[in-house]
């Protein structure tokens, strides 16, 4: 059985590149539990909270319970849950998953795959990450669940079944003039420029397409900020920043909450915008909750 095909077919809900990362994370979650303890199982009550603020953080703004992962993921062949009363999950309801003591853990056959071949849970970790989540996410995804993989294991995934365009990096860089588009920020060391990232508006793993009008240069700061769902891109090509946001430092101030309504500084003449399709779907998948109001001088 290819178990690394099986994890890149996980049949998720998908309507018009909606996200649905609920079976990836209970996966990857699951993952790490078995790294830690091969033959434990994951209560449902003792682990719900832990699942909830994974959806939280890493899942789009809609709120949901996690017992919907806990239950459907069974049907991908690599799930299992059991009851007080047996084997089978009781269904989707958050009291019965409670009440019957519903506890989950990957299949005999996963658990078996993976103590025979070590190798096979870093590699279903780079399809989940890869198809699932933005590459400035996939080591700070990895410390979330509790996952210890080598740092080069959580850099660049190959997994997906098409390739980004090596020259979307520099096209975006050089249209937006080498300065980050939200603050400025042009740091260079010589000739090269530091701390800058080309960042996808529409996730690649969502068919962000690699066009200029779904780049934006960045810098490292604002863009994880941007990934996360704190920052966002509105009408008139304005910085939306996430009410959700708390930050009471000056720093945060100055670096985040200030930003709230002004203009994306750039592209250059000549260079198209990020396109209201791609920008629509961020607010719609990533941006969390409200937007702030423009902040006044």
């Amino acid at each position: 059985m290819d178990w690394v095909e099986r994890t890149a077919q996980l049949r998720q809900w998908t309507r018009s590149g909606v996200r649905a990362p609920h079976k990836p994370l209970l996966f990857l979650y699951a993952l790490s539990r078995f790294q830690q303890d091969a033959d434990g199982e994951l209560r449902y009550s003792a682990v719900e909270q832990d699942l909830r603020r994974l959806l939280a953080e890493y899942g789009p703004g809609n709120r949901t319970t996690p017992a919907y992962p806990f239950h459907h993921l069974v049907s991908d062949g690599v799930w299992e849950v059991r009851t007080e009363r047996g084997t089978g999950s009781p269904g989707t309801g958050v009291r019965e998953l409670r009440a019957t003591g519903a506890a989950g853990r990957l299949t005999p056959q996963l658990r078996t795959a993976l103590r025979r071949e070590p190798s096979l849970l870093g590699r279903m970790t780079r399809v989940l990450l890869d198809l699932n989540f933005p590459p400035s996410l996939h080591g700070e995804l990895c410390e979330a669940v509790g996952l210890e993989l080598e740092e080069a294991e959580t850099g660049r995934f190959s997994a997906a079944r098409r390739q980004r365009d090596r020259r979307m990096r520099e096209m975006v860089l050089t249209a937006y003039e080498y300065q980050c588009a939200f603050c400025g920020y042009d740091g260079r060391i010589g000739a090269v420029p530091v701390g800058l990232e080309a960042a996808y508006v529409r996730w690649w793993a969502f068919g962000g397409p690699d066009d200029i009008d779904n780049g934006l240069c960045l810098c490292s700061l604002h863009h994880k900020l941007f990934d996360k769902g704190v920052l966002g891109i509105g009408e008139g090509h304005r910085i939306l920043v996430s009410q959700s946001f708390v930050g009471r430092s000056t720093a945060a101030r100055e670096h985040v909450i200030t930003l709230a309504g002004r203009p994306v500084i750039g592209p250059q003449p000549g260079i198209r915008p990020i396109a209201a399709a791609h920008r629509s779907w961020h607010t719609g998948q990533v941006f969390h909750g409200s937007p702030r109001p423009a902040t006044t001088a």
